[in-house]
């Protein structure tokens, strides 16, 4: 059997397997990257360039600074401040909504929903109301705003590091307005959605004990790290590594604050960390490594672009909603990690910005996961903590709230893409 053949048949059955087991799809990844190099399908001296190390960086860095974010309360706090200055029950949900996509916007989307979580359910508690609504929402308003910025969650960080698009480059890319604008334009229609929802929640929001801040140093820590990812779009053009590198000095930095600060034990709050999304990007760029070796990337560009033709629209229509519909049951990383050197490919072939297929691939692939509970981890983590608390999602209650949210947000972020990058 040739390279090209195992390379195919070991990924079709590892994203059949994603589908099938999606607990088990760390393992399934290692397994599936494992065998590409056993095999020789992968040779081992391109194993390593095959791994983006600079969205791996990223990916860790931010996930620590994240960490001590939470731990530090600062959130919570701002939460509950919000609920307490809120006229209605109704408004107090939204702008839990929208702090939660703000802060989706710096902080991994998971992380985001468990930040946010508690004050939503202590909120729901407190008016005596049922809090699938309010968590479906949360859920769903954190995977929107997690494509905004380069650090909001992976599939931005795949992007970046696909396109070499910096920081800076998801504000304004090539003099034009970029993704983030095209998500706050998605964020207002689907905010109008959610405030149709809540509209009818009349109660007084009854005062929540305000949370006591622990410190407000890992909320500089968040800031700065901001600021320098903003300065690597003038230094290092070609996101090669600069932005990784500084993720990881200022998760160095909040690992010492940790252990000096708040006294706890560093290699506890390691363990604590989201390695299993950390071995899974690894596998994924393994097995999307091994089709663009030999050959696949190519030849599935090269057959889109046959169907497409010289129909840009048509093809950025396409890309669109087949990331919409794929991204509903399948994680939407590995999904975007295959999908984007075809996009690129694509663009090149019809002699087009490539930025149009893959802002499209990022706006479908984020916003599809909305409409079921099952397309993105935010959403798993969400159904999960309302199961502890005695409450079963059914695809039909999610998709009652992820079905309009995702059509008003993509809509409008598709049209804006398309006429500004067409």
């Amino acid at each position: 059997m040739t390279h090209s053949s195992i390379a195919i048949i070991i990924f079709i059955l590892a994203y059949v397997l994603f589908v099938i087991l999606p607990n088990g799809r760390t393992l399934i990844s290692i397994l599936a990257g494992s065998l590409l190099i056993i095999t020789g399908t992968i040779p081992l001296n391109k194993t390593l360039s095959v791994i983006n190390w600079n969205v791996m960086g990223i990916f860790v860095g931010t996930l620590v600074v994240a960490d001590i974010f939470i731990e530090s309360k600062v959130p919570a706090y701002i939460a509950e401040i919000i609920v307490d200055k809120s006229k209605s029950s109704a408004w107090a949900i939204l702008l839990i909504c929208a702090l939660t996509g703000f802060i989706s916007a710096f902080v991994e989307n998971v992380a985001t929903v468990l930040i946010v979580a508690p004050v939503a359910l202590a909120l729901a508690k407190k008016l005596n109301i049922n809090p699938k609504k309010i968590m479906i929402s949360i859920a769903i308003s954190s995977n929107l705003q997690g494509a905004a910025t380069l650090i909001g969650d992976p599939p931005s960080m795949l992007l970046g590091g696909f396109a070499k698009m910096t920081f800076f480059d998801f504000f304004f890319y090539n003099g034009k307005p970029s993704i983030f604008f095209a998500v706050e334009i998605g964020a207002i229609a689907s905010f109008t959605v959610l405030y149709f929802i809540f509209k009818n929640q009349k109660e007084k929001v009854q005062v929540l004990p305000i949370e006591k801040v622990v410190s407000w140093t890992p909320t500089i820590i968040l800031i700065m790290l901001i600021f320098f990812l903003a300065l690597t779009s003038f230094f290092d053009t070609g996101f090669s590594y600069m932005a990784g590198i500084i993720c990881l000095v200022f998760g160095f930095i909040s690992i010492l604050w940790k252990k000096f600060v708040f006294k706890k034990n560093i290699v506890e709050g390691l363990k604590n960390l989201d390695w299993e999304t950390t071995f899974f990007l690894v596998g994924i760029f393994i097995l999307v490594g091994s089709l663009t070796i030999t050959g696949w990337i190519e030849n599935i560009s090269s057959y889109l672009s046959v169907i497409i033709g010289t129909n840009i629209f048509f093809g950025y229509t396409l890309i669109v909603f087949m990331s919409i519909i794929f991204s509903a049951f399948v994680d939407n990383v590995p999904f975007l990690a295959a999908m984007l050197p075809i996009g690129i490919s694509i663009g090149q072939k019809l002699n087009v910005a490539p930025s149009l297929f893959l802002f499209g691939l990022l706006i479908g692939s984020s916003l599809g996961g909305n409409i079921t509970p099952i397309g993105a981890s935010a959403n798993i983590v969400a159904c999960g903590l309302l199961k502890k608390e005695g409450y079963n999602i059914t695809f039909k209650e999610f998709g009652k709230i992820g079905i309009p949210f995702t059509t008003a947000a993509v809509i409008v972020a598709y049209l804006f893409v398309w006429f500004v990058w067409k």
